[in-house]
């Protein structure tokens, strides 16, 4: 363990400015070697704060918390990564699918190299469920969720199962095939802003902003995007429903779910993605979890984390700040 703990590198540190209330906070760059080049990310807060893991949505990057986590408890300690095939992070090997059981394993690898025993987590959208699917299978490790417009679980109707993996392996064939002869797309800067501004109109400039200085790379002649653009391709990794409620059932950390007005709820409007989203949050009702909605859309915590910091804020205070003052106080009055 400390073998790997020696292997994160901490490349460069630098202060954020929360508008807000005028305070700097510290923010270094983080490097976590693994054996198809290294996962890269953020950290902010305090070398000994409560630790929480910072997961940004699909094709986005750890920027993606750039605004909202000045906004949060000082007293934790925020780790945001870029997933594989995102942001500063390597790609996967030629021929490797990306899936939601990987990037567990990634963020299982990033735990182990971090030492943390107990840790809390922030997943927006794909990150979310990627926080629910280790949260359901390292329960004993994860003391509070909060999925940011994702429900933790992305169900599948089996009858579609054979045609969408059918579709991810072809895929990717044909993308291989490509890519050998295929030259990368050069951009200007105000030209790659108006391509992510275009094709994410849930962002605001300034967000779109935000998320290119991790998702562009300075080549000659212009700019490059940084991700894998096989992160497009179907992905072949699919559960049901049934297993689902089943993973679900087996998280034991408090969830706070934090919905837009106009994110998932307007995109999944067809009938079998309304029923699968419906299922899974009165699955967290009954289980005491909260479900919140909020106004804004599906980026609303990077482009308005005002309306959504207050929420995770009192959530991270009750569910794990104050929980750890009160066991701190209970250890301390048995000396």
């Amino acid at each position: 363990m400390m073998q790997a703990l020696k292997s994160v590198r901490h490349l460069t540190s630098s202060t954020m400015k929360q508008a807000a209330e005028g305070v700097c906070v510290p923010v270094s760059e983080l490097s976590l070697p693994v054996p198809w080049g290294e996962i890269r990310g953020k950290v902010w807060g305090p070398d000994h704060g409560r630790p929480v893991l910072c997961l940004h949505g699909w094709a986005d990057n750890c920027g993606s918390f750039n605004t909202l986590i000045p906004l949060l408890p000082k007293e934790c300690r925020y780790v945001a990564v870029d997933l594989a095939g995102h942001g500063l992070s390597s790609h996967r090997a030629p021929g490797v699918f990306y899936s939601f059981p990987s990037y567990v394993s990634d963020v299982r690898t990033v735990i182990d190299a971090l030492q943390w025993s107990k840790f809390s987590i922030i997943g927006h959208s794909m990150g979310g469920n990627v926080a629910g699917m280790f949260s359901a299978l390292y329960p004993e490790m994860v003391d509070a969720v909060v999925l940011l417009d994702s429900y933790g679980f992305l169900p599948t109707d089996p009858k579609e199962l054979p045609k969408l993996m059918r579709q991810g392996i072809e895929d990717m064939l044909q993308f291989e095939k490509k890519s050998k002869d295929k030259k990368e797309r050069v951009y200007t800067y105000e030209k790659a802003v108006e391509r992510l501004f275009a094709a994410n109109p849930t962002l605001s400039l300034e967000s779109v902003k935000i998320l290119l200085e991790r998702g562009l790379v300075q080549v000659e002649g212009g700019v490059v995007f940084s991700r894998d653009f096989r992160i497009n391709l179907k992905n072949i990794v699919r559960i049901s429903l049934e297993q689902s409620l089943e993973m679900q059932s087996r998280i034991q950390a408090s969830v706070l779910v934090v919905l837009a007005e106009e994110g998932f709820e307007k995109i999944f409007a067809e009938p079998d993605q309304k029923k699968f989203t419906s299922a899974l949050l009165q699955a967290y009702r009954d289980r005491n979890h909260t479900v919140l909605t909020v106004p804004g859309d599906h980026h609303v915590h990077l482009n308005n984390p005002v309306v959504v910091a207050p929420l995770v804020s009192d959530f991270l205070q009750t569910q794990v700040l104050s929980q750890s003052a009160r066991l701190t106080d209970e250890q301390t009055s048995k000396l």
